[in-house]
Formats: structure tokens, sequence, C-alpha cells
């Protein structure tokens, strides 16, 4: 029997999750009372902490996204995004994850004055210190947002800064009117590059959302993708009985899907875990990953989010194994990298704890 104290003791890898969506409710306290931010509903850590959840299971992507005024407004200075990036590692080192993909939008952290440049480089300092000092694996992920016009600008400073640690270009928020071929410049500027696209799509708004990510905009892989359930006819059993072109290109070309289970439960893209399309996905062998999204708003940890996969789709052992070269095979890392995360650490972890459990 597959318990949380099991998956959190396996090695796993996370590709989805979001910096300003993932602090501990005592440091944003703390970095409230630090700065003087008064808008807080409380400054009780675990009171806080249950707002944020009861905020963010909503079933609305509006009310889930209001939560982040608050923790973008606690981190406006060097020393709170270096800190929380620290932190972010502390807790993957806790949770089990040896690897993982953080993402912001720099753009969210200029009101105490920083430049673009200064939130970076806070950020990634924060994530070098903890990996010095927990060995836990990153790569940074820089967001334009869709509601904005200055995509290009930040697809630049991705690309500026790959050699110290970035290691690719996101579009995010909200969808609904904000097609990602509008900001095809970004795109055309990061390809040019040879870098590294992920977009979100298909998480509030159609598959059309889905196919303008990758057929427009290069996207190598895909943040949620829920509605990609629309291009696929799938009978009671969650079988896949017919694709449409681009689930069929999808699945033909292995691009990676950065499947989150709480967070589509919370903003609504589903009504239950249980109709979420991971487990057909899965059964089909599309390359899937779990991921967190933003741990503080749902209340979650990588572990958890296995666990829910494992209660709900019947996970086995193996499959949380596969799942996680899976998500390391389609990191932005090096390709000699990804190797020796897979040889020496995943399967050798996932080995030393299968030979424990047959004791």
């Amino acid at each position: 029997m597959i318990n949380e104290e099991i998956i959190r003791s396996v090695p796993k890898v996370l590709l989805h999750d979001h910096l300003d969506g993932g602090l501990r409710p005592q440091t944003v306290a703390e970095l409230a009372a630090e700065q003087n931010y008064k808008k807080l509903p409380t400054s009780d850590p675990e009171k806080l902490g249950d707002w944020f959840h009861q905020l963010a299971n909503s079933g609305s992507l509006v009310e889930y996204l209001k939560g982040f005024e608050h923790t973008c407004a606690v981190m406006q200075t060097k020393s709170a995004l270096e800190r929380v990036a620290y932190e972010m590692i502390e807790d993957m080192k806790k949770d089990g994850v040896y690897y993982v993909e953080t993402r912001f939008a720099p753009v969210y952290h200029l009101k105490g004055k920083l430049h673009l440049d200064d939130a970076v480089k806070a950020v990634l300092n924060g994530l070098e210190k903890g990996k010095r000092d927990f060995g836990v694996g990153y790569g940074l992920i820089l967001c334009g947002m869709r509601n904005m016009e200055d995509t290009l600008e930040i697809a630049e400073l991705a690309v500026n800064f790959r050699d110290w640690g970035v290691v690719g270009f996101d579009l995010a928020g909200e969808e609904g009117g904000y097609p990602p071929k509008k900001h095809i410049d970004a795109f055309h500027f990061i390809q040019r590059a040879n870098f590294n696209i992920t977009i979100h799509a298909g998480e509030a708004f159609g598959k059309e959302s889905i196919w303008q990510a990758i057929q427009w905009c290069g996207a190598h892989r895909i943040g949620h993708a829920t509605h990609l359930k629309e291009d696929m006819i799938v009978n009671e059993n969650g079988k896949a009985i017919r694709y449409g072109d681009l689930a069929q290109y999808i699945l033909d070309k292995r691009i990676p899907l950065e499947i989150c289970l709480s967070s589509n439960l919370h903003t609504g893209a589903i009504d239950k875990i249980e109709n979420h399309p991971f487990g057909t996905l899965y059964k089909e062998k599309f390359r899937v990953t779990i991921n967190t999204d933003d741990r503080l708003m749902s209340d979650t940890t990588l572990t958890k989010e296995f666990l829910i996969a494992v209660e709900h789709f019947n996970l086995t052992f193996e499959d949380i194994e596969k799942i996680t070269i899976n998500s390391m095979k389609s990191s932005f890392i090096h390709y000699d990298e990804r190797l020796r995360y897979i040889y020496d650490v995943i399967k050798p972890g996932f080995k030393d704890v299968k030979s424990k459990l047959e004791e």
C-alpha cells in the first residue's frame, strides 16, 4: 500500500511551481511586518494559511488569483525575494524533491524600486544558496503576462540570464481574451535564441489555446492542458476511442503536459478530481507530469499531489517512478544533467525504497 511517507521518501521532480504561490504563511506575515504592509487579512500564520486556502478553493480562477496580491506585495525587496527562493528550496528538500523548476513574473516585483535584473538576480541568489545548503537542483522560468505588452522584454531577460540559472520562458495569466499568439514576437525571440518555452494553456480556456501555444508559439511544454480532453472522445471507462488532430500530435510528439490536480479543482477547471483528464492521459501514454502549481494557495506539496493521483487514479509505485523519470526527461536543463539525475538519483532512490518495502 502506497502511503504519504513512501511517496515523500522517493526522489521527485517538480516542473510547474510558482514562487509567489508557495510562500510559507509565517514568511508572508513576517515580511509584511518588516515592510509595514497593512493589507493582510490576519497576521496569525495559521489563520493566514487557512485564509489563502479558502480563497483559492472557490472554484474560480479570478478568486484564486486574489491571494497573489498579498504574496507579491511582500516580495518587493532583494532580501525578501532571496528569502522566499531559499525557503522554497528548503521546502523541496523536506518533501523529497531533488530537482525543481520554479517560475515567477519579474514585472510584479518592481514596486520597491527594483529593476527587472535586480529581481531575477535576487531570486537566483536565493535558489543558489538553497542548492548549496540542501542539495536540491533548480531551474528558474521567467513568466511574461498575457495582459501586458512587455513580454518581449521578459523573453530577452530570460535569455540574458540563461547562463546563471534561468532555463525557460513562460506565458501566464488570464487566458480568456489574451491568446498566446498576441505575444508572437516574444516567442520568436526565444526560438531564435534556441531557448525553452512553456505556456499556460487549456487551463481556463479551450483546446484552441493549447493549439496556439504549440503551433503559433512553439511551446515545448504545456502548463495544465486540462481542456485537451475536448479533442478526445472517451468512453465511460476513461479509454480514448478517438483523438482529434491536436491530441494525436501532442501524443506523437511527446509534448510534456504539466498537470496540476489540486489547482485545477480549486480554480474550477474541473468539477471533481475523478473527472480530471489526467487518468485518461496517463493510460493513453501521453507524457504527463504531476505538479503543485501554488503550494500555499492549494495547501499542497508534490507528495500530496502524487497521493491524490494514487487514491483517485490507482497509480502504482512503478507509475510514480515512470512519471518522475518523464518529468526529468521533460525538464529544461541540459541533456547530460537530466541523465545524471535519472541514473544517479532517481533510479537508485526508487530502487532503495522498493527494496526496503520488500523486506
